[in-house]
């Protein structure tokens, strides 16, 4: 995408010889300019163009609910953002990025003010750090920048859209570590700093190793408190904090190291608390999340990690003992069975998912800047890890935005563009320090010393599905890998540009050699990594040759900075890129909601699922059945002409075909070589798991050579809801109510509503499987169908007969006002013999007579955005679709995404059937509503999500990375 003046001899990829030999020219005249700035090439973007003025724009209303109440929680109307962007998207934007009083003249109504108020502070701050070689640089860049985030490419992260071109202080970072020493000063000031970050509505994270343990002595004589005790203050500080500041969660990260003494007592902080909630719930206190008396509980704030070493894996390894340290003196104090110790780790995490395990010697193996420091501690969610008193700032890619369709339909990942669009956003992050502020003085020091960046990306789970991968798969692995390879490579590249033009960072001349090795430790493990497929060869052969360039000029130029890459959770910004997946993550499930324009919802496949199949061969009206099938069961099992080789290719974080929990680790192991930090990313294990389940993945981890890992076992945390297959159990084994008063209720019943003498038909002549038969529609004059007549040719009298009944009970029902819709979705995809081929060109293929009657009764009854959300499809429209990539007739209005939007939208019930009251209805209760994915996953498994409330809608939220996001309104449970 760009060139620095001091040059990148980088081989051309272009075919063209010629044009091969001007772009070497070109590079020999940049390098021998130093120090000018960069040359910015476009991506994206046409000169003369501005990039707003290519797309359509469209004015919509926000207005946000409380489901639990019905009350607005936010109202704007009239912003304006493009057509393509979806409601969600739209929503979380305006209310959680848009700047001023809501109503005020001064409040933000268009995406366009919000980028601009970005990307112009950026392009500024650029020219006044000499970052461009000319103002026609710095222009390409704004409009490239402003390309990007208007479709969705890359999103910085949440403080940038905050804080970035207003008033107030113009803080870039999401990450803070911050570090304490053994005195009560410092221990004062870590409440203070810990405070304010959460004020702004950021979080921290620390280690408390070096605070001595209550197993040694002050120097007035007595006992110390040790860092248990502190953690209790800065869990109630923390807690007071979430509840009055600007936001409703503080998130923390508290580290402590496997031999400081304290650690038994810091593994079973949370344990123990877990029983004291159990005991104040059976005594009938409100122990639920959010209830009124869970905040008596303490060590609620934090997630916590231990940090072990080789020595005490070893130990575990070998069953020998392992001696626990002094904090003054570093002389052993105490010997422990490393076994032991470790068997109890893995016992907390299986009661109540704490603590977490950090591998200390494999993170300070990739440190680029030992000589400065150790690396300690990690943020909340344990993706960034660096020096003490330091921070990072964040940006991801959306990684769908990559794939691309030849003229032959064959799928490839787009390794050039991607390489260019990660030159684009590091040089702007790295420009944004430039202009940062910062909620310390020591953090903002060691930020602008050290330049820490955390580009990644989201919508990997997604991109995998789409190319026919499983995600527990050796080829998914590597597609994997091989991207985040390209993209730290890259942005390491760019970074030792970086430094020919502006200076490296004010660290790297006495960490050369460390930042020297490491980026031949990252170059080594791509050089080692496994190749499989046509889809990630050529991408490894891309980040190759960026990993020698970075070895080069990095030794040259040296780093602008000292850190390039992290795999975030992407909660909000994932929401607003419109990305199926967040971060590293696979997919929740295959079924989810939709927001529509003007209001309400619907269930979608996901847009994935048509395209893996696409991918793995299927034809159209094969893609049309197992589609259609997702969408009543939730799964792909028995999808029909789904071959199961392919099964694993759908599997989901939950669900019946969920991802095994070393197939997560795995996952995190394939793309760790290839990052600065780590990865946010909690391993979710069945609550059948055991405890030596448990041993096994964190031994697992470090053996693969992660950094971080954290289990969530399903169940173990008290104040969870319960699942719905709980409450159903506790319900039938609750004693009986007290008999209610019995209350006169007037019965309502349908009305039936016959078909005049003379009536509209239309026969249909049919084939299924090889049999024959009629069918006969006939209708209101005014009102669609009425009645159906079925008849069977040479079937025999059993199945003819059983047709007339079917029949007769059908045209009933209709008559009686049962929506034709309703049938549609019960009777489609029923299987039995005889199916098949059949010989209609709108339906190729019928799992059973009845699952052919419908779909034919929907195409001609039914309207088209109804028979859509049931995923049905005439040939024509299935033929558009290939097309155009819509199934829409031109020329009409409708919201809906065709084939990816296939299960049943709620049905109102008939006119002339009032719903009885809920005294007559006790037997029969009402399906349960539900307001995101998490909660139809729910209704759909049985099964619980173990995810929190969100306290801005009410509704349940979603793991994002090691945190979780509200799908309603962009809420996050942790940092952004």
């Amino acid at each position: 995408m760009t060139e620095t003046t001091s040059g990148s001899a980088r081989s051309s990829r272009s075919k063209d010889g010629i044009a091969e030999k001007a772009e070497k020219a070109v590079k020999t005249t940049r390098a021998a300019k130093p120090g000018k700035g960069l040359r910015i090439d476009r991506i994206h973007t046409t000169p003369g163009t501005h990039p707003y003025d290519e797309v359509v724009w469209e004015r919509r209303d926000v207005v946000m609910t409380n489901w639990r109440d019905g009350s607005v929680n936010f109202e704007q109307r009239g912003v304006e953002f493009p057509d393509f962007w979806s409601v969600n998207a739209v929503n979380i934007v305006t209310s959680k990025y848009f700047r001023g009083a809501v109503g005020s003249p001064s409040r933000e109504n268009s995406l366009k003010q919000l980028i601009d108020r970005v990307v112009k502070t950026y392009r500024k701050a650029g020219e006044e750090h000499g970052y461009f070689a000319s103002p026609a640089d710095a222009e390409i860049f704004e409009h490239e920048l402003a390309h990007a985030l208007l479709h969705q490419v890359f999103s910085f992260n949440s403080p940038v859209w905050f804080n970035v071109g207003t008033a107030q202080p113009q803080q870039v970072s999401a990450c803070f570590i911050l570090s304490v020493d053994d005195s009560m000063d410092s221990i004062l000031d870590w409440y203070k700093e810990e405070g304010m970050i959460f004020k702004g509505g950021s979080g921290a994270g620390l280690n408390l190793s070096r605070i001595r343990s209550s197993k040694e002595l002050l120097s007035s004589g007595g006992n110390a408190s040790g860092p248990v005790s502190f953690m209790r203050g800065a869990d109630a500080s923390a807690g007071t904090i979430k509840s009055g500041g600007a936001t409703r969660r503080a998130a923390k990260m508290v580290v402590l190291d496997v031999d400081h003494p304290d650690v038994e007592a810091f593994i079973e902080t949370k344990v123990k608390e877990e029983e004291k909630i159990r005991a104040l719930r059976d005594a009938g206190f409100d122990m639920d999340l959010g209830g009124d008396d869970i905040t008596s509980v303490q060590y609620q704030n934090a997630n916590n990690s231990v940090r072990v070493n080789d020595e005490f894996m070893k130990a575990v390894e070998s069953g020998s003992r392992f001696g626990l340290r002094a904090r003054m003196t570093g002389e052993v104090i105490e010997e422990v069975d490393a076994k032991g110790l470790f068997r109890k780790m893995a016992e907390a995490a299986w009661a109540c998912a704490d603590p977490g395990i950090q591998y200390d010697d494999t993170i300070n193996h990739w440190h680029t800047s030992p000589e400065s420091g150790r690396i300690t501690a990690s943020n909340p969610c344990s993706e960034y890890m660096h020096l003490d008193n330091s921070s990072c700032n964040l940006a991801s890619l959306n990684l769908m935005k990559f794939l691309r369709d030849d003229d032959q339909g064959n799928q490839s990942f787009d390794a050039e563009r991607f390489a260019k669009v990660v030159e684009l956003v590091i040089t702007a992050m790295d420009i944004s320090i430039c202009f940062a502020d910062f909620p310390t003085q020591k953090i903002g020091e060691t930020t602008r010393a050290f330049r820490q960046l955390g580009i990644g990306y989201a919508n990997l789970g997604a991109l995998l599905m789409a190319t026919g991968h499983a995600y527990d798969s050796d080829g998914g692995r590597a597609l994997a890998g091989a991207i985040t390879s390209l993209m730290t490579g890259t942005s390491y590249r760019r970074s030792a540009e970086l430094a020919a033009v502006v200076g490296p960072y004010d660290g790297y001349a006495r960490n050369a050699d460390a930042h020297n090795r490491v980026m031949k430790q990252h170059a080594d493990a791509n050089t080692t990594a496994t190749r499989m497929d046509d889809l990630d060869t050529p991408v490894w052969a891309a980040a190759t040759e960026a990993w020698q360039d970075v070895i080069r000029l990095g030794e040259k130029n040296g780093f602008r900075n000292a850190q390039a890459s992290v795999l975030a959770p992407t909660g909000t910004i994932g929401l607003m890129m419109d990305c199926d997946t967040t971060g590293v993550e696979p997919d929740l499930a295959l079924v989810k909601f939709k927001k529509l324009v003007g209001g309400g919802s619907m269930q979608i496949v996901n847009n994935t699922v048509p395209k893996a199949l696409k991918r793995l061969g299927y034809q159209p009206e094969q893609v049309e059945a197992i589609v259609a099938h997702i969408a009543e069961h939730g799964n792909v099992i028995d999808a029909p002409g789904l071959k199961p080789q392919h099964y694993e290719v759908f599997d989901c974080a939950m669900g019946e075909r969920a991802i095994s929990p070393m197939g997560h680790v795995r996952m995190m192991a394939a793309a760790q070589p290839f990052l600065s930090g780590a990865i946010s990313k909690t391993v979710n294990m069945p609550e059948s798991a055991t405890v030596e389940e448990i041993e096994e993945i964190y031994f697992e981890g470090w053996k693969l050579g992660l950094k971080a890992l954290a289990i969530y076992r399903d169940n173990c945390k008290v104040g969870q809801p319960l699942s719905a297959k709980k409450k159903e159990a506790e319900k039938k084994t609750a004693p009986p109510a007290a008999a209610a008063p019995v209350e006169k209720v007037v019965e309502y019943r349908p009305v039936r509503k016959r078909l005049p003498k003379g009536r509209p038909g239309l026969t249909t002549s049919f084939t299924v499987g090889g049999a024959e038969g009629y069918m006969t529609a006939n209708s209101y004059p005014d009102d669609g169908l009425g009645e159906v007549f079925l008849k069977m040719s040479k079937q025999g009298s059993t199945l003819a007969g059983m047709m007339d009944a079917f029949s007769i009970a059908v045209s009933v029902g209709l008559q009686y006002g049962v929506p034709l819709e309703t049938y549609v979705s019960k009777f489609t995809n029923m299987r039995f013999e005889p199916a098949g081929l059949t010989d209609d060109p709108d339906v190729r293929m019928a799992q059973s007579i009845v699952d052919y009657i419908f779909r034919r009764l929907a195409l001609d009854f039914l309207p088209f955005e109804t028979r859509s959300a049931l995923g049905i499809h005439s040939a024509e429209e299935r033929q558009r679709h290939l097309d155009t990539g819509s199934y829409e007739p031109e020329g009409e209005d409708v919201d809906v995404e065709g084939l990816a939007q296939s299960a049943p939208r709620h049905i109102d019930p008939p006119k002339q059937a009032p719903a009885p009251k809920a005294a007559e209805t006790a037997a029969d209760p009402a399906p349960k509503l539900a307001h995101n994915s998490t909660e139809l996953l729910e209704i759909q498994q049985g099964l619980n999500a173990d995810a929190p409330l969100c306290f801005s809608c009410g509704t349940k939220m979603r793991r994002a990375g090691s945190c979780y996001v509200c799908e309603g309104c962009g809420s996050t449970s942790g940092c952004s």
